[in-house]
């Protein structure tokens, strides 16, 4: 969506309504701000992207440098969207941090160097309290607060929102981490569910069956809001079951792949997904992507796709 089509809208409600009510189908993969900042590896992944569908990047900005602005402008210019990824409390706050507006002002400078560089979305990730802390109802009021203090402040540079949640959040409120998507609803214009097989527990059961792991938590997200859910939903998958990696073949993760997108795919309402790579290694989904008939992204070659 460009910025001088956004500058039309007068009311942020129809805003946020025009947003939410998107239809692109989005394909992305995660990219850390290292890697983004190396050339010959950016170029190739770019290369993959454009011959597999990809049309997204979700890309960290964690630090300072010169060589951020024009690596944005590489991607952009190869007709790939850039969401900036935020993350605004490393492995989850503590009560003195998530009372910090000093800590949140510092977040919210990476995000508006990543808005004046391009990006098409501001990803906010660890929006919540240490998975250590007690259950406490008062944590996700907490979180909330912060999550309209970033939304306001994003949304006024005509750029939209989303926050990444735990897997267990898309079927219930989490007390002890402070995330719960209902009461979140009306200050997101975008969701990201991190329904990463693995991650349910008992991981041997959930990571055995990535098809109806994924695609029941997605269902379970939709019906949170009567299948009509008032964001976009971006499912994050896996590249891999990390707690096999020295034990599966290519082959098994790219069926293990496969059944991931093919789950989303099949979740009415849900707008893509995003691959999760923590080294930024996707030679298995490429090769998903070449070799199987998948759902078509809608690439950015004109307005129409992020309108």
């Amino acid at each position: 969506m460009s910025k001088s089509w956004l500058t039309l809208i007068a009311s942020p409600l129809v805003f946020f309504s025009l947003i939410s009510s998107a239809q692109a189908w989005d394909q992305g993969i995660y990219l850390t701000q290292y890697v983004l900042e190396k050339p010959d590896r950016l170029d190739t992944l770019i290369r993959e992207a454009k011959a597999t569908g990809i049309n997204t990047f979700v890309i960290d900005h964690d630090y300072y440098s010169s060589h951020y602005a024009p690596a944005i402008a590489k991607v952009k210019a190869a007709g790939i969207k850039d969401i900036a990824r935020i993350v605004v409390f490393s492995d989850g706050g503590n009560a003195k941090q998530i009372h910090s507006q000093a800590h949140w002002e510092e977040k919210l400078k990476f995000a508006n160097e990543a808005i004046k560089a391009g990006a098409d979305a501001i990803q906010l990730d660890y929006i919540r309290y240490s998975s250590k802390e007690p259950a406490n109802p008062q944590h996700a009021k907490d979180v909330y607060q912060i999550i309209k203090w970033f939304k306001e402040k994003i949304n006024a540079q005509h750029v939209p929102m989303e926050i990444d949640i735990f897997g267990e959040v898309s079927y219930y409120p989490s007390m002890h981490i402070g995330q719960d998507i209902k009461m979140f609803a009306d200050s997101v214009d975008g969701v990201n569910p991190m329904v990463y097989p693995s991650h349910f527990w008992p991981y041997q059961k959930y990571s055995a069956e990535p098809y109806k792991t994924i695609n029941h938590s997605l269902h379970a997200l939709e019906k949170q809001f009567n299948e009509n859910a008032p964001f976009k939903v971006h499912a994050f998958i896996e590249a891999a079951n990390y707690h096999y990696l020295k034990k599966t073949s290519n082959a098994e993760k790219q069926k293990y792949l496969l059944q991931e997108i093919r789950a989303v795919e099949d979740t009415k309402g849900v707008s893509g997904w995003y691959v999760w790579s923590a080294n930024n290694v996707y030679d298995n989904l490429f090769l998903v992507l070449k070799n199987n008939k998948t759902k078509s992204a809608d690439l950015p070659k004109t307005e129409t796709a992020q309108k």
